[in-house]
C-alpha cells in the first residue's frame, strides 16, 4: 500500500496553512524574537529570546546577570499574521503561567509539568498581535516552560521563529550593551590578567602554546604578527603588546626567542596533490570561515589564507590540519578527521596559492634571545600562552579595578605614551560596552549558563555559515530540542563513530573544547533538561515494537524502509538521497521532537522531503494497526526505534 501521493499533498496543505500566518518579513523588519525580562531579588536582566522557552536547573541562575534562586520571567513581543486565523495555545511547565494574546489571558494556571496545560482558542488578527507570558517557577526543583500553538490545520508545535518579533527600547539597548561587554571580556581573555573567580568555562580559554612553537611557525611571520596582529587578521583577540618607537625591535626580539624554541622536528609528509586539495576544500566548505587563497575577492570578515606559507614551517601544515587543537585547545579551527593524504592535499592547495614567505633568518645572537625571553616573561605573554618559564607580569585583579580605571590602560581611547598596557583592536562601541559591564556588580563574570554559552560560541564558531546555507545541513534554528545532549556532545566533539548523512560529501567537524556546553545549550534553549530524562519502556513495549515494525514496512505500513536503512538492512527505494538509518534514531533524537516530527514533519521543517502521514486530527491512515490511533502509532514506532541495532527488518 503506497501512501506517497496522498501524503505529499497533505503535507503541502499543512505547510501552506502554516505559512499563511507567517510574515514575509517579521513585523515589518522589527528585530526577531521576544524580549525576556528576568527578575531575581533586586536584580533584573533584559535580553532577547528566540521563543517562549526556558529551562533552569535547581540552584542555577536563569541568566549570568541574576543570582540563582527564586525569580520571575516575562516574555513580551509580537506575533505577526498575514491572515486572520484562530489558534489555541498550550504550555508545558512547572510553576505558574499567565499567557496573554492582545491583552486577553489564554492561560492563567499552575502547571506540574506532567501534562500540557491547554489554553483558550484566540483569533490572531492580520498583522501584529501582542503576546505576553509571565512565569513564576515552583518553590523547588527545576524550572521549565515550553509554549506551543495549534489549530485545525496546524498541529501542536512551537511557535515558528519567523512569527515572533519585538520592539526595541532604551532599557533593552542598555542591557544588551552590558551583555556585549561581558562577551568581549570573555573573548579577549581579560581574566587572564585581571583575575576573576572561577565559574565560567571560557575563563579557561587558552592561546597557542609557546612550547616548541619555533618548530611550527616562521620567524618573519611571528615578528609581523606580534607587532600588529590586527593588520594580519581582522577581529583577532590578540592585542598589540608593544607600542612606541621601539615596538618593532621588541617584537622581533620576542619572535627570535620564540623561533629558537624548536621542539621535535616535523614528521615527513606526503607532497600532496593541489588539485585534489582544492576539491576537498570545496567539499568541506572551508570558505564558510576562510577566504580561499586563490580567490580574487577577499571578505574582511573571514580569515584569509594567503599567509599560510609565511606562517607555517615547511612540512608542518599537514600536521596542523589533522590535529588543529594539539597546541591550542580552544582554537576555532575544527577537526575534520582528515587522513594523512587529505591533509597533504589540502596543504598542497593552500601552499600553492599562498604568498611566498620572506627569506629572513631569525637572529641567533644570545643577547637578542635573552631580551626576547625577558620580554615574554614580563609583558603578559605567559598569562595566556603556555611555556615552562617564570611569568613575571602581574596586573590588578578585577575586584581592584574601579570604574574610572576602565578608561585607562588597555581601554584608553588612544595609546598612552610609555604605557605597558596591551593595545586591543577595540572600536569605540566595544570600549563603551566594556565600561557598561564595569558599572555593574560584575558578578555575571562568575556565573554561567549553557544557553548563554551557546549564543556566544555558536556565533564565534560560525555555525550558521553552514547550517541553513549548505545543502544537507539543517538550519540552526531547527537544532534546539532536536538532539539528545549526550549524542550531540559526541557528534559536535568529533568522537561519534557513525555519520548520520552518509551521502553528504561534507562532514561535521569536531569542536572538542566546546562540544559539551554547546550540546547542553541546544537542549536547554528549547526548554528541555541538560541531560536526557529517563524513558522507561512501557509494560507492552514488545507488542508496541512489533506494531512499529509493521508501520515501517511496505506491506500495510508507511514504507519507511523505502528511504531509511534499518540496522543492517539498506533502504529499498531511494529516489534522491537515503534517509538516516533508523537504528540510530533512538540514541540521537529527543522524544518530544520525534513525536512532533512524525506527526507533521513539514510543520517542523517546511523544506523536508519526509511525507506527512497523519490527517489534520492526528489520526493514522492505518486502521489495521492500533485502530488508526495516531498517538499510539507514533508511540509504537518509538518503541521499535528503542531496539536500535536489534531492530528486525519490516515486511
Amino acid at each position: 500500500m503506497q501512501l506517497r501521493p496522498l501524503i505529499r499533498r497533505a503535507g503541502l496543505m499543512a505547510l501552506l496553512t502554516a505559512l499563511s500566518v507567517l510574515p514575509a518579513v517579521a513585523a515589518d523588519s522589527l528585530p526577531a524574537g521576544v524580549t525576556l525580562t528576568v527578575t531575581a531579588g533586586n536584580a533584573s536582566d533584559v535580553g532577547v529570546a528566540e521563543n517562549l522557552w526556558l529551562y533552569v536547573p535547581a540552584g542555577q541562575p536563569v541568566t549570568p546577570f541574576v543570582a540563582p534562586g527564586p525569580f520571575t520571567a516575562r516574555w513580551q513581543g509580537l506575533i505577526t499574521a498575514e491572515l486572520r486565523a484562530d489558534f489555541a495555545f498550550h504550555a508545558e511547565y512547572s510553576g505558574t503561567l499567565k499567557l496573554s494574546i492582545n491583552d486577553a489571558a489564554v492561560i492563567d494556571a499552575a502547571g506540574t509539568g506532567d501534562a500540557p496545560v491547554n489554553g483558550k482558542t484566540v483569533r490572531l488578527n492580520k498583522g501584529t498581535n501582542g503576546i505576553v507570558a509571565e512565569y513564576t517557577p515552583p518553590a523547588s526543583g527545576d524550572a521549565f516552560l515550553r509554549v506551543f500553538w495549534s489549530n485545525k490545520e496546524t498541529p501542536y508545535t512551537p511557535i515558528p521563529f519567523a512569527a515572533l518579533s519585538h520592539s526595541e527600547s532604551p532599557e533593552l539597548s542598555k542591557s544588551l550593551l552590558i551583555h556585549r561587554g561581558r562577551d568581549l571580556f570573555l573573548e579577549h581573555r581579560c581574566s587572564k590578567c585581571h583575575s576573576v573567580p572561577a565559574g565560567i568555562p571560557e575563563l579557561t580559554m587558552d592561546a597557542p602554546a609557546f612550547t616548541g612553537i619555533g618548530g611550527r611557525r616562521n620567524y618573519d611571520w611571528l615578528a609581523r604578527w606580534i607587532q600588529d596582529p590586527e593588520t594580519m587578521r581582522h577581529g583577532t583577540p590578540m592585542p598589540k603588546v608593544f607600542t612606541g618607537a621601539d615596538a618593532g625591535e621588541k617584537s622581533e626580539a620576542v619572535a627570535a626567542y620564540l623561533a629558537s624554541l624548536k621542539g621535535a622536528a616535523p614528521a615527513a609528509a606526503n607532497a600532496g596533490n593541489a588539485g585534489e586539495g582544492k576539491a576537498l576544500y570545496e567539499k568541506l566548505h572551508c570558505a564558510a570561515c576562510h577566504n580561499p587563497p586563490d580567490a580574487t575577492e577577499q571578505d574582511p570578515k573571514k580569515i584569509g589564507q594567503k599567509q599560510v606559507a609565511a606562517k607555517f614551517i615547511p612540512g608542518t601544515l599537514p600536521a596542523f590540519l589533522q590535529k588543529p587543537a594539539e597546541h591550542y585547545a580552544w582554537i576555532r579551527m575544527p577537526n575534520f578527521k582528515l587522513s594523512a593524504e587529505e591533509a597533504a592535499n589540502l596543504a598542497a592547495y593552500l601552499d600553492a596559492n599562498a604568498d611566498k614567505p620572506a627569506a629572513r633568518v631569525a637572529p641567533a645572537d644570545d643577547a637578542v634571545l635573552a631580551r626576547g625571553r625577558t620580554l615574554v616573561q614580563n609583558s603578559g605573554c605567559l598569562n595566556c600562552h603556555v611555556l615552562d618559564a617564570q611569568n613575571q607580569f602581574a596586573a590588578r585583579p578585577l575586584s581592584g579595578l574601579p570604574n574610572d580605571h576602565w578608561t585607562m590602560g588597555c581601554l584608553a581611547d588612544a595609546p598612552i605614551e610609555g604605557s605597558k598596557a596591551p593595545r586591543y583592536a577595540l572600536s569605540a562601541e566595544d570600549r563603551q560596552a566594556l565600561r557598561a559591564l564595569a558599572a555593574t556588580d560584575r558578578r555575571s563574570l562568575t556565573r554561567h549558563t549553557a544557553v548563554d554559552f551557546l549564543a556566544r560560541q555558536s556565533e564565534r564558531l560560525n555555525c550558521r555559515e553552514c547550517h541553513g546555507k549548505v545543502e544537507g545541513f539543517p538550519g540552526f534554528e531547527l537544532l534546539p530540542g532536536k538532539l539528545k545532549p549526550e549524542w550531540a556532545a559526541r557528534f559536535i566533539g568529533g568522537t561519534e563513530t557513525w555519520k548520520p548523512r552518509t551521502w553528504l560529501e561534507a562532514r561535521m567537524p569536531g569542536f572538542p573544547a566546546f562540544a559539551g556546553e554547546l550540546a547542553t545549550g541546544l537542549s536547554m534553549e528549547a526548554g528541555l533538561p541538560p541531560k536526557s530524562p529517563d524513558d522507561p519502556a512501557p509494560a507492552d513495549t514488545a507488542e508496541l515494537a512489533k506494531a512499529g515494525q509493521k508501520v515501517a514496512g511496505a506491506n500495510g505500513g508507511f514504507s519507511c524502509i523505502s528511504c531509511h536503512g534499518i540496522a543492517d538492512f539498506a533502504a529499498t527505494q531511494v529516489f534522491e538521497a537515503p534517509g538516516l538509518n533508523l537504528a540510530h534514531s533512538y540514541e540521537r533524537i529527543q522524544k518530544p521532537y520525534f513525536r512532533r516530527w512524525l506527526r507533521a514533519p513539514t510543520s517542523v521543517d517546511p523544506s523536508t522531503k519526509m511525507p506527512v502521514y497523519f490527517d489534520e486530527e492526528g489520526k493514522s491512515p492505518l486502521p489495521d494497526i492500533l485502530g488508526g490511533d495516531g498517538p499510539k502509532t507514533i508511540g509504537a514506532v518509538w518503541e521499535y526505534l528503542r531496539l536500535a541495532e536489534k531492530m528486525q527488518k519490516p515486511e
